[in-house]
């Protein structure tokens, strides 16, 4: 397999004027143009990468917060994150400015996934991403999770829809039926449509594909339906010039102020039109909401399914709003949240959000080391009101070793005497479960308990870092006692970096919930060594332990 790639993180900027010709009626920038423009910017920057052409393979949600009018600055941009051998993510910021105020807003963030596909060749190899910047660094660490999500969606939409209610009868007052909402358009793929090799462009579709699904909402709210967010663009093959790509779009279920459409496109070269024998190309889900003349949210009617494939749509709508909710809920969720109830629909980003929080932690710039003894440097972290601190061990085993023995949370009462009890509640798969754990009483206060979800990545690479992180969830199944304090882990965890086949640096990181105050005030002021002690003993353990294997 030939490897090729520039190495460097193909960084590319676009900057666009919107004008009349890119507006919708509103006098706002049509949500086609922009997929268009976004795909454009995310595509140069893989073959800038890769060396060679590139075609679009997947686009992940993507939420639009603000809009932009005709006039204003619209800037796109667009670097590959990571490679993963033959496929790429490139991550796109959208911003609009406006010019009279300079006032600049963030539009979207997405992410999207590019394969080179070179003229007369195979797959080929890409060279890695070169990090210059520690955002460099940061985004490369979390594409690996993001992959995860990717690649696990399916069976947790699977798994939704096989809870769905199948006694539901529909027979809700109001509701009516979707079929006046079918749309059906063709289109003829021309040069302007395709790169130089005569593949359609990714972007091209998306904007037919929005400007079909907004017509079929419109044919629900009887109003100019605007584009809130996308439920992943997947394209399953390709199409070159003279395909005739055929659309069909659907209203699948509405929700109070939101609709949500399906999109499937099939392509057709001449033999196959004749045969009437598509190729399914596209598919995608939008969702749409719709507003008065005021600007404020119409009310969507409800719908009643009238068909098996009509029923399938209408569960399936309800599970990728449970997906998407999740999703927007725990990638906008400040540091100092509570934890989230874990539930199937959400299982995915709440271990996302632990490893990203514990990731962004660790690469925060502005460390201050505050201890050092032998093995052991203790460092913190200021920012705003939140504390953290950093314990960083040298351990004489090997990293894969210290790995597994930390990452197993029933062995941590053996050296951590803040924890009296920890048990397994529920092994999620083989990289999360949830630990249900008890902390000795504080004079004059009940015992704390917690339960937490702990997540394990093992590196992709040398360089990289195992990982184990902490944070508190919340189980239906295990609600407070009244015997303890149910107590709040924000983010925990450790990064285990190799030194050498015998040898390894463990740190270990925690943002200071309240309750943990007093205790490490104790130690930064010197009343109390409960740190260093408590790093000497997973030392000893660790240590201990190795030595048997």
């Amino acid at each position: 397999m030939e490897r090729r790639g520039a190495a460097a993180g193909g960084g590319v900027c676009m900057c666009q004027t919107v004008v009349p010709a890119h507006a919708n009626h509103r006098g706002e920038l049509s949500a086609g143009q922009l997929l268009q423009w976004m795909d454009d910017a995310a595509c140069l920057a893989a073959e800038k990468h890769a060396g060679v052409s590139c075609v679009t393979v997947s686009v992940d949600d993507i939420q639009f917060e603000e809009a932009a009018r005709v006039g204003q600055i619209i800037t796109i941009k667009a670097k590959v994150n990571r490679v993963f051998k033959t496929s790429m993510e490139a991550g796109i910021k959208v911003t609009v400015q406006d010019v009279l105020t300079d006032v600049e807003k963030i539009v979207s963030v997405a992410y999207a996934t590019y394969i080179a596909r070179p003229v007369g060749a195979g797959k080929i190899e890409l060279e890695p991403v070169k990090l210059l910047s520690a955002e460099d660094h940061l985004e490369h660490a979390l594409a690996i999770e993001r992959r995860r999500i990717r690649l696990g969606y399916e069976q947790v939409f699977q798994n939704l829809m096989q809870e769905r209610n199948k006694e539901d009868t529909f027979e809700e007052e109001g509701a009516v039926s979707t079929d006046l909402t079918h749309v059906q358009s063709v289109k003829l793929v021309q040069s302007p449509h395709a790169n130089h090799h005569g593949n359609t462009f990714g972007g091209q579709i998306m904007a037919w594909m929005e400007t079909v699904a907004s017509i079929s909402a419109s044919r629900l709210c009887r109003s100019h339906p605007i584009l809130k967010s996308v439920n992943t663009f997947k394209f399953w093959g390709p199409s070159i010039v003279g395909d005739r790509l055929v659309f069909n779009a659907i209203v699948n279920n509405t929700f109070q102020n939101s609709v949500e459409v399906g999109v499937r496109v099939e392509a057709y070269n001449c033999e196959e039109w004749i045969k009437d024998q598509g190729r399914h190309i596209n598919s995608a889900f939008l969702i749409f909401n719709a507003v008065n003349d005021k600007g404020e949210l119409l009310t969507f009617p409800r719908i009643k399914p009238t068909t098996k494939d009509a029923v399938r749509r209408y569960h399936g709508a309800i599970a990728r709003r449970r997906i998407r909710l999740a999703r927007k809920c725990m990638l906008s969720a400040k540091e100092d949240e509570p934890s989230h109830p874990l539930e199937r629909s959400n299982q995915a980003y709440v271990s996302y959000s632990n490893i990203a929080a514990l990731t962004n932690l660790a690469a925060k710039p502005g460390w201050e080391i505050t201890s050092t003894l032998d093995d052991i440097k203790i460092w913190t972290h200021e920012e705003g009101d939140v504390l953290s601190f950093k314990v960083e061990m040298q351990v004489k085993i090997p990293s894969q070793l210290a790995f597994s023995l930390l990452s197993d949370f029933t062995f941590r009462q053996e050296w951590d005497k803040h924890f009296v009890t920890c048990e397994v509640l529920q092994a999620l798969n083989e990289d999360e479960k949830i630990y249900y754990v008890t902390c000795p009483p504080v004079t004059g206060h009940k015992p704390k308990d917690f339960v937490i979800l702990v997540s394990q990545r093992q590196p992709c690479k040398p360089s990289e870092p195992y990982i184990v992180a902490a944070k508190s969830v919340t189980l239906t199944s295990m609600p407070p006692s009244p015997e303890y304090c149910r107590s709040e882990i924000l983010c925990a965890g450790f990064q285990i970096y190799s030194d050498s086949n015998s040898s390894c640096r463990a740190c270990y990181f925690n943002q200071v919930a309240s309750g943990g105050m007093p205790y490490l005030a104790a130690n930064l002021t010197g009343l109390s060594k409960s740190i260093e002690e408590t790093a000497l003993e997973c030392i000893k353990f660790l240590e201990q332990k190795g030595s048997k294997y």
